[in-house]
């Protein structure tokens, strides 16, 4: 599942945000992350349910 591709400006910087933050801290919570960018980048509810999805399949 690793080829799919996000869709959307906000949802790009939205996961490069989230993997700059993970190196940051890597002891931060994949949810917490994801909630904060979510706000961070009003990503709508669907691109919040996939960038939670996204970062859970990167992390395994």
């Amino acid at each position: 599942m690793a080829n799919i591709k996000p869709q959307g400006e906000a949802l790009k910087k939205a996961i490069a945000w989230v993997s700059e933050q993970r190196k940051a801290d890597p002891s931060k919570g994949l949810t917490a992350l994801a909630d904060e960018a979510a706000f961070r980048f009003d990503l709508s509810p669907k691109d919040s349910e996939f960038l939670l999805r996204f970062i859970r399949d990167e992390q395994e």
